[in-house]
């Protein structure tokens, strides 16, 4: 029997319609929307496919978007300007600064200047330590994705075996951190974990974000298993995952496609962390 497809961009309209209602609701509250600042820095192509596409989607649920576009020979100090005052401008309810940012900057230390009320991205040492310490705050978006289709999927977390593949601070640690705050047993893999095929194939839920393509064969998976493909790889014959998908899916229970799959959370969960920074500094509860 093969595996359920979890369909990311059916479960990412629900979200999107859902919070264009509760940004209308908000915007009739205060009397201002909330409003989502992108920086990009330089012309990388898929950097600009990927800003251009959340500043579409804040304009479909009824965000604000300030899109900051800079040149690639900016320096640190005029990235460093612009982050400042989009700090201080009580429009701009989130900021992002898409990554990569061209050498020599630091796209950690810039990420790193965001307000804590506005790190949408979840990203700065201040989210991260709320995330850590399990109170309140904004996550990162395609951890977050990854948790809501899984409540989707019907998966009971709680004590279940979670394998995440890839310890990134950009998403490996920050997955494990929720799908332990869910009550689930969780083993981080990387490059020096020693049979990585058989730990991931003893995982109730496997998640994998490593960058490299169709990795995860049909062996390395549990019968009946929940498989999160986080991964995106350019290849010759187009977009695939880290997984194998029409050998695994013979195997798993459950598994997300590429594209189509996490991709679509990863936008809806930023503009649900964009309202949610606008609610958090209108005083609401979020």
């Amino acid at each position: 029997m093969e595996a359920a497809i979890i369909d990311g961009k059916a479960a990412a309209g629900l979200l999107r319609a859902q919070l264009a209602v509760d940004v209308a609701e908000f915007t009739a509250r205060n009397g201002a929307p909330p409003g989502l600042a992108t920086i990009l820095v330089g012309q990388d192509p898929a950097s600009a496919v990927y800003v251009g596409g959340k500043q579409r989607a804040c304009a479909e649920v009824g965000i604000r978007g300030f899109d900051q576009r800079l040149d690639a020979a900016a320096t640190r100090e005029e990235v460093v300007a612009l982050i400042t005052a989009l700090n201080a401008d009580p429009a701009v309810s989130g900021i992002i600064c898409q990554l990569p940012v061209p050498e020599p900057l630091d796209g950690v230390e810039l990420t790193g200047l965001v307000d804590p009320g506005k790190d949408v991205d979840g990203l700065t040492a201040a989210s991260a330590g709320l995330l850590a310490l399990g109170r309140p705050g904004l996550r990162p978006c395609t951890p977050e994705g990854v948790m809501l289709l899984l409540e989707q999927t019907g998966a009971d977390l709680r004590g279940a075996e979670a394998v995440v593949l890839g310890r990134s601070n950009l998403f490996g640690k920050p997955m494990a951190q929720l799908l332990l705050a869910a009550d689930a047993t969780v083993t981080v893999c990387h490059s020096r974990t020693h049979d990585l095929p058989a730990v991931c194939a003893r995982a109730d839920i496997l998640i994998a974000a490593v960058g490299r393509p169709r990795m995860v064969e049909a062996s390395w998976v549990k019968p009946g298993a929940t498989v999160i493909d986080v991964g995106i790889n350019r290849t010759d014959e187009g977009l695939c995952g880290d997984v194998d998908f029409d050998a695994v899916r013979a195997v798993a229970g459950a598994l997300t496609p590429v594209p189509g799959g996490v991709g679509p959370m990863t936008i809806a969960c930023l503009l649900r962390n964009t309202l949610k920074a606008a609610r958090m500094a209108a005083g609401e509860n979020p």
